[in-house]
């Protein structure tokens, strides 16, 4: 019987490496992962600080009842070239620092203490992907994701694929695709979502196994994310695994996407893996809120693991809230020579192999992205992943017309809106380029947008009105030419969900590229809403004003247009004594679920909303379903610094040293809208069991900051508490023990 036991705590950590250190204790920091080698400002770093040698270690001491067994450490990922030595032997190396890897100890270890030491080069080695050129991202050094101490039988199961073919039909089949250390008897269990058996299957030696005729299967899909579990069993050994995955079919068409026979709009935003201050390195919490942020608080069903596969955990969390999935190789914008190119393959392989019995994945990325053609080289990615995986379409991520198609999809970053712009002309502003344009084929393909704006209209938190007013326009304007029924497009997936830091050569010069809907620390700009105001109401009502009501902010002065962000069918916008009601602008947004309402001078004449020079009133705006009140918002005229808000995410958590909780720090006036332009420090101080990720003083933008706090593994209160000028606000936080949960 196998026993994985997480290693995370208790790992020794120095900068440099020495020799001796492979084979003898090092004198170093004690750290717990996932761990980031070195911790950069949240502006105007130096990325080189990182790029350079690390090690750790642990002590491993040895157990009896390990004798004949199978005992190894697998590592989730760390970055990104790295050798892993036992009492000085060189047990494994592994030049990817995103996919999982596995150090077998077994005929190393001794009786007593054993020393496992891990060297880490961060350096941007131009023989692993994604290095060798230019990188919009950071690639932060350190094991960053956990490690799992694994003692196995010699007769254990190397590797489980399912697959569900005939979905659709009344019967459906699991075919399970078995790979075990040594040949022998194999027994499945399958139960539903609530653990109920619904088939089982005991048979010899088999690489090959079948459990048919299953009746009354919930289909996944983002409405209904239907999670079954195999439970594979070595009879004679006793090792089992238990593995996830959904019965669906994804199939992409010249027509659009369709999951489970039904059209679906694929609308989302691409995600990378950082976050302000620790870099990679953050735990199971912080990866599965990112999942939460973009299904319920953005309405996404779709999310692009921009550029490189992603963390277990979140992936994890995609299958359980009905998230679907782009996960591509690491790369962007570069092919390397030979050696580059076979690691690329291989990262190709080590994608599919971790992630294949995941749902929510719909879609294999096998081009480096934004790469130029390289038909040698992508022929064989392709050829692998569906060698791989029939059963998943390949898409190759692009940015130039007429670029070979050797995947199943044409995937294609989409930057045509403000590129093409004519100023003095008539042609108006186009959205997404017309797919045959793109593709330059004689007739349609199935084609997904993969990226758009971002680099094309960067906006900070705390930026004006007008260019946020800018901003939600340009995604509102793809999100409309993406729902076209008639434009054969699958969907598309924005650039990005959040701000993220970057090298020199990319970003606003202090190291951030403010590309995202959201900060930095995930918090909703304006554009974040034209996502969220495509949901259902019955979902979520959804109603956001693009203002920050006052006169005198915009050019020339005044709030109109008003953009109104909602699912509401219509709102009612009070100011003085005179009330208008404005329905959704379908002229302009005919496509949308959910246009924007747009108040404008159709509705109010200057003499309404009063002349520069004279009193500036409050306003209020309802929104309506079905004729009756269901969201309301006051803006008054003189807004003034009332409130300030402590909001973490969860007020009760495990006492686990390797997770983390996100509290948001928000500046608000009297009727609870953010201040949007007050630009101050907050003073934050932390007692209790958690320490604070970053500085004791950050600051306010777009009226609001962030923090995470890292749990020592102790039980208790965590108290945080805020000062901005003479407010002080505190929130508590119980952290208990794993087992009074």
């Amino acid at each position: 019987m196998r026993q994985i036991t997480k290693l995370n705590t208790d790992w020794c950590f120095a900068a440099g490496f020495e020799a001796d250190w492979a084979q003898s204790p090092m004198q170093g920091e004690r750290v717990t992962l996932p761990h980031n080698a070195v911790n950069l400002p949240l502006s105007y770093f130096d990325e080189a600080d990182f790029q350079r040698v690390f090690t750790y270690q642990r002590v491993i001491d040895w157990q009896p009842d390990w004798a004949g067994q199978v005992v190894q450490l697998r590592f989730d990922a760390a970055m990104a070239d790295a050798v892993v030595w036992v009492n000085g032997e060189e047990v494994a190396r592994h030049r990817d620092g995103y996919t999982p890897f596995v150090a077998d100890l077994s005929a190393h270890l001794h009786t007593g203490a054993n020393i496992v030491t891990v060297r880490i080069d961060g350096s941007e080695n131009p023989d692993i992907p994604p290095f060798g050129g230019r990188i919009d991202y950071l690639t932060y050094a350190g094991i960053y994701r956990d490690v799992w101490l694994e003692v196995l039988p010699a007769r254990h199961i190397v590797g489980v694929k399912i697959e569900t073919p005939d979905v659709q039909e009344s019967k459906k089949r699991v075919v399970v695709k078995l790979e075990t250390s040594q040949p022998g008897a194999v027994a499945l269990v399958l139960r539903d979502p609530d653990g109920v058996e619904v088939g089982r299957c005991e048979q010899g030696d088999s690489e090959r196994i079948e459990i048919s005729d299953l009746s009354e299967i919930t289909l996944w899909s983002p409405e209904t994310p239907a999670l079954y579990t195999l439970t594979v069993t070595l009879p004679d050994t006793g090792d089992m695994v238990r593995e996830r995955f959904g019965f669906r079919h994804a199939e992409f068409t010249p027509d659009g996407f369709f999951l489970n026979g039904e059209r679906v709009v694929l609308r989302g935003l691409n995600r990378h893996q950082s976050f302000p201050y620790s870099g990679y390195a953050q735990g199971q919490r912080s990866q599965e809120r990112d999942a939460e942020i973009l299904r319920y608080d953005l309405g996404c069903n779709v999310v692009r693991t921009s550029h490189y596969p992603q963390s277990p955990y979140f992936l994890d969390r995609c299958d359980e809230i009905g998230l679907m999935v782009f996960e591509e190789i690491p790369g962007w914008q570069h092919i390397g020579g030979s050696v580059w190119q076979d690691e690329s393959v291989e990262n190709v392989a080590r994608m599919i192999r971790r992630d294949w019995n995941h749902p929510a994945i719909i879609i294999w990325g096998v081009r480096i992205n934004e790469s130029p053609d390289a038909d040698d080289f992508y022929a064989r990615t392709n050829a692998l992943a569906h060698d791989l995986d029939p059963t998943r379409p390949t898409g190759g991520v692009r940015c130039i017309p007429d670029s070979h198609l050797l995947e199943d999809v044409y995937t294609m970053n989409d930057f045509v809106l403000g590129e093409f712009e004519l100023p003095g002309t008539n042609r108006p502003r186009m959205g997404l380029r017309d797919q045959q344009e793109v593709t330059g084929l004689p007739n349609r393909v199935p084609y997904l947008v993969t990226e758009y704006n971002g680099h094309m209209f960067p906006t900070k938190a705390g930026d004006p009105e007008h260019r946020q007013h800018e901003h939600v326009l340009r995604h509102l304007e793809v999100l409309n030419a993406a729902h076209d029924p008639d434009a054969g497009i699958a969907g598309c997936i924005g650039w990005c969900m959040f701000d993220y830091n970057t090298h020199k050569d990319f970003g606003a010069g202090d190291r951030i590229c403010h590309h995202g809907v959201m900060s930095i620390f995930r918090e909703p700009k304006f554009a974040a809403y034209a996502y969220a105001s495509q949901m259902s109401p019955e979902e979520k009502v959804v109603m956001e004003p693009v203002t920050v009501w006052a006169r005198g902010e915009r050019n020339i002065g005044g709030v109109l247009p008003l953009i109104v962000l909602s699912n509401c069918d219509e709102v009612e916008l009070s100011y003085a004594d005179v009330v208008k009601r404005v329905g959704p602008d379908r002229e302009h947004f005919p496509h949308l679920p959910h246009p924007p309402i747009i108040i404008d001078h159709r509705h109010f004449s200057e003499a309404e909303l009063g002349q520069w020079g004279e009193s500036w009133h409050g306003g209020k705006i309802t929104g309506f379903l079905k004729g009756e009140v269901v969201a309301t918002r006051v803006f008054p005229a003189d807004a003034l610094l009332t409130t300030l808000e402590l909001a973490p995410d969860v007020t009760h958590a495990k006492a686990e040293p390797d997770n983390e909780i996100r509290v948001m720090i928000r500046a608000r006036d009297q009727a609870g809208n953010k201040l949007h332009f007050l630009n101050e420090p907050v003073f934050l101080t932390v007692d209790g069991p958690a320490r604070l990720i970053g500085p004791e003083c950050p600051v306010l933008a777009g009226g609001a900051t962030g923090c995470w706090l890292r749990l020592s593994g102790k039980s208790g209160t965590v108290r945080l508490t805020a000062r901005l000028r003479e407010k002080t606000v505190q929130t508590q936080i119980e952290i208990v023990a794993p087992d009074r949960e």
